[in-house]
Formats: structure tokens, C-alpha cells, sequence
């Protein structure tokens, strides 16, 4: 496998990052079945796994680092995980503040069995905390050499350009990596987010490469569709009663044709295409099955020409993102009608 530097940290990852949200409870996977997809991407040649603390409520972390630690594998990997999501009743156990970072911090390190995390992750912005105070705690926790590098995950590119601004205003440690939802139906980012992150050189880890299970072959247009407890829980992005989840499934129904014609998977077209862009580092495989996972592994094999990436573009045109809902994360403005109506 060929490793590429992520960002600017000097360190070299495998262009699959193996995911650990169906680690645990949430993808109905306890140990072993856990354990049997970590070795197998290792042996692969994947050196680079992303979970969350909130993933299965801690669950994934601990059956991860349960792995790593009886196997002796923890310098094999390039460890990262996430703090921002609710962790219980406790209305301060949640969000970006230094008040929760450095509590959570010490979570994750104690469920990974690990002294230090590779890069820590703000899972989502805050709106609520200035950028300062969530820097200084994690600036705090790499001279601590608790936390070696730190990013973002779905922010917007002005917040992303803010937080470089901050850090080298106040001396802070900056972001090395932002952590986007990108897919072949999801290209939104494509406008601004990562021109952003070329133009500060950072490390760029797609999530939802596979567009939830939209772009892996299960889902077509004379078929019937899957139901999933994801689906259930997101129907935004999966009822197909809305005219955005029609439209996005007439373009699955097209890539896999175009697929087809190329001798493809519909898999192998859609990671590569995500690998494909100069600014991704690294694109997030989350297979619930070993078998999900052989299906991923031979993505990064070659690249898509450029006349199957021609007729991606016509079927889905550049920074179309066709379902806003796959955007990851709406901005309060948006969601909250009294921050964008004037009142009385």
C-alpha cells in the first residue's frame, strides 16, 4: 500500500482509514468480530484508525484499544479519535469546552489503554465556545504530550480559516486535519473547504466516503431498498419519499451503471474518486463485516481515468452536494429561526 504524509505532521498514512463507529454496539459487533476487521485491515496494510468517544458510548474505543494493547499493535497505528458529542445526562458532559476537553481527554485515553492519542479530533464546532478556549485546552494536552497532533471534523471553511487565524494570534497549537464528509454525492466541500485545507496544509480524512451504504451497490433503482437501524434513525438522508433521496438515488442508479461500463465496483469507483482528489489524505472505510471490508481494500489500487471522471461530473457536477442533509452539520442559522429573524 502506498502511504501518503498527512498534512504537515510529517507522519505517513495508509489512503484507507480504517473506522471504528460499527465497533460495538451501534454495528452490532462485539470483540471478536471487531478484532478479526482491525487485523485484517492491519495485515492490509492499513496503518491509520478514527473512532469517537461517543461511538457506541465509549464501546468502540475500548474493544480498539483492547486490540492494539493484547496484540502489542498500538505503535503499528496511527490512533485517532474524537471529543465534542453528549456523554451523558450532565448538560457539561458534551461540547468543545476546556472544561469538558480535558475530563474527556482522559476518557478516551483510559478506554484506548493508550498514554497519548495521535490526533484528537473536535468532532463538531460549538457554537457556544470561543475557538480560543478550545484551543488553548488542546494546545495545553499536546505539551502535555498527552494528544500529538489535533483537527476538526465538519466544520465550514471560514471556521476553519478562524482557527488558523486564532492559533497563530495567541500562540496556540493549530489544526493539522480536518475530518469532512465527502462522497461522490456529497460534493459541497469542494467549493471552499478543501481549497481551505491545500491552502494550510491540512491532512484531509473523508467520512462517508460510501455516502452511508448509497454508493456500495445495495441500493438501486429497481430494488427493493435496504432498512437499517441507521436508516431508521436518519431518515433525512434515507427516506426515499423525499424528492432529495429520489434524485440522489437516480445518480447511484447512473455511477453504477457507470461503474459497470468500466469494469468496476461501484465501491472501487466511489473510494477512488474520493482518493482521487489532491487534497484527501485519507478516505474513512467503516465495514459492520470482514466481508464489508475485503470489498473496500482494493480501492486504492489504481486510479479512475479521466474519462470515467469526466462522466462522474456530468452526473453529479462539482460542488453539488445533492442531499443537503449528507452535509454532516447545519449551521444554528440555519436550523434556528431566531438567528435569522429580526424580532418585533
Amino acid at each position: 500500500m502506498e502511504y501518503r504524509p498527512f498534512g504537515r505532521t510529517g507522519v505517513k498514512v495508509s489512503p484507507l482509514c480504517l473506522g471504528g463507529m460499527m465497533f460495538g454496539w451501534w454495528g452490532e459487533n462485539g470483540y471478536d468480530e471487531s478484532a478479526k476487521i482491525m487485523q485484517r485491515a492491519l495485515d492490509a496494510g492499513v496503518n491509520f484508525i478514527d473512532t469517537a468517544d461517543i461511538y457506541s458510548g465509549g464501546e468502540s474505543e475500548e474493544l480498539i484499544g483492547r486490540f492494539l494493547a493484547e496484540n502489542g499493535l498500538r505503535e503499528r497505528v496511527f490512533l485517532a479519535t474524537k471529543v465534542h458529542g453528549q456523554m451523558g445526562e450532565d448538560p457539561n458532559q458534551g461540547g468543545n469546552s476546556r472544561r469538558w476537553i480535558m475530563r474527556a481527554v482522559e476518557d478516551s485515553l483510559r478506554r484506548l489503554r493508550t498514554d497519548h492519542i495521535d490526533l484528537y479530533q473536535v468532532h463538531r464546532p460549538d457554537p457556544t465556545v470561543d475557538i480560543d478556549e478550545t484551543l488553548g485546552a488542546l494546545t495545553d494536552l499536546v505539551r502535555a504530550g498527552k494528544v500529538r497532533s489535533i483537527g476538526t471534523s465538519t466544520f465550514p471553511a471560514h471556521q476553519v480559516v478562524e482557527a488558523q487565524w486564532t492559533a497563530e494570534r495567541r500562540g496556540r497549537e493549530r489544526f493539522a486535519a480536518e475530518q469532512p464528509p465527502y462522497s461522490v454525492v456529497a460534493r459541497g466541500i469542494e467549493a471552499d473547504l478543501l481549497p481551505v485545507c491545500q491552502r494550510y496544509g491540512l491532512g484531509v480524512l473523508a467520512w462517508s466516503p460510501l455516502a452511508g451504504g448509497w454508493l456500495t451497490g445495495r441500493y438501486r433503482q429497481e430494488a427493493e431498498l435496504p432498512q437499517s437501524r441507521r436508516s431508521a434513525l436518519l431518515p433525512a438522508r434515507y427516506n426515499i419519499e423525499l424528492p432529495e433521496n429520489r434524485r440522489k438515488l437516480a445518480a447511484v442508479e447512473a455511477l453504477a451503471r457507470l461503474a459497470e461500463d468500466s469494469g468496476l465496483t461501484l465501491i472501487e469507483l466511489s473510494l477512488r474518486f474520493v482518493l482521487q482528489h489532491p487534497a484527501v489524505t485519507s478516505a474513512i472505510i467503516g465495514p459492520r463485516t470482514l466481508e464489508h471490508l475485503e470489498s473496500q481494500l482494493t480501492a486504492p489500487d489504481a486510479p479512475l481515468p479521466a474519462d470515467v471522471l469526466d462522466r462522474v461530473d456530468e452526473i453529479v457536477p462539482p460542488g453539488l452536494t445533492i442531499n443537503p442533509a449528507d452535509a454532516g452539520w447545519q449551521p444554528p442559522e440555519l436550523t434556528t429561526p431566531s438567528l435569522r429573524r429580526r424580532q418585533g
